[in-house]
């Protein structure tokens, strides 16, 4: 019997050794451990035997069947190995070959000087605040000191939609809707950055469709000294620490008094250039006090609260810090002249 079984385990291992794939050694499995395998006829048999040989007689059909079946696991991990061993080898990559060249982009020359103004303005308190760009004229026009067929319409010449709706022509309605919801009257202190529309004719230094960051301080105790230092701090910021501004006489409906804005020249130092035009300053925002027409439509008493209000065009200090000529580059998504920021 014991030789009997022998030759089994024999036979099984040669089955088993010849085996390809994982369906051979489940055909093998089912051969020698199945149901209808030659030990279950040893089985049978045993019903046969003496009963004092019966526990020896299933002691070797038990190691017959353990010895086959730790044939056929050891066979089918060998061949899981060599099937993830060739699916490794089908994928192995050479580490030796160049890489790709992947060519990465950047923030646009415009998205760079936005962001550069609004870090010096948060540096300084200020929170950034933004608003539609299609406006009723209440608010782009009338709370800002400008009523219909008022003359200085004529300054900001307008897309309008309906006689009441309209493209924004600078981002001041921000600062009017902010107000209005300040029903606390806390101290403000907002910036405005954003698109704004006029119809103008597109050259080297105007376009129909540009850029503004407006700034506004409302409190009790700003004067024109806040606005000064604020203005010099800017201009320092952006332009270097070496520069100087200078304040002119200006109108803006909206603040009283109103200056223009000029930094001494970054390229020149002063001494006068074809950037300056020999002045030795640049011109490079407007600014002044808020009129108090503007306080008191928006429901403040203009003898309790003051401010300062500045506004500057993106375009015009991104072309002065990078020396780009013509604004129309800024908008052409020309590669050769992005790459260059």
């Amino acid at each position: 019997m014991k030789n009997k079984l022998n030759e089994m385990i024999i036979q099984a291992e040669k089955s088993i050794m010849s085996c390809k794939t994982y369906n051979d050694v489940l055909d093998v499995k089912a051969k020698y451990l199945g149901k209808k395998s030659d030990f279950n006829d040893l089985m049978q048999e045993l019903k046969n035997l003496p009963n004092e040989e019966k526990p020896l007689f299933g002691k070797l059909i038990n190691e017959a069947k353990q010895e086959i079946s730790k044939l056929i696991d050891e066979k089918r991990e060998e061949l899981e190995k060599s099937k993830i061993n060739d699916l490794l080898k089908a994928q192995a990559i050479d580490i030796s070959l160049p890489g790709r060249d992947f060519t990465l982009g950047h923030k646009h020359v415009l998205t760079k000087t936005v962001e550069e103004i609004e870090d010096i303005f948060v540096g300084l308190g200020y929170e950034i605040k933004e608003g539609p760009e299609i406006e009723s004229d209440l608010y782009n026009f009338e709370m800002l000191n400008l009523p219909k067929d008022h003359p200085a319409r004529e300054m900001q010449d307008s897309f309008y939609i309906t006689e009441e709706i309209l493209m924004r022509t600078h981002t001041s309605p921000v600062q009017v809707r902010s107000l209005l919801a300040n029903a606390e009257r806390k101290p403000m202190k907002i910036i405005c950055p954003g698109v704004v529309y006029r119809k103008d004719d597109d050259d080297q230094t105007h376009s129909h469709q540009f850029m503004q960051v407006e700034a506004l301080v409302v409190d009790e105790l700003t004067t024109l000294a806040d606005l000064k230092g604020t203005l010099l701090l800017i201009a320092k910021k952006l332009f270097g620490e070496n520069r100087e501004i200078r304040l002119r006489p200006s109108y803006f409906p909206f603040t009283e008094p109103s200056v223009e804005v000029d930094v001494s020249c970054f390229k020149c130092n002063g001494k006068g250039c074809s950037m300056c035009k020999s002045t030795g300053w640049i011109e490079i925002l407007g600014a002044g006090m808020v009129n108090n027409n503007v306080l008191q439509a928006a429901g403040y008493d203009p003898m309790k609260y003051q401010g300062f209000a500045l506004g500057m065009g993106i375009e015009r200090i991104a072309m002065l810090k990078y020396g780009i000529e013509d604004i129309r580059l800024l908008y052409t998504n020309d590669l050769r002249f992005n790459s260059q920021f």
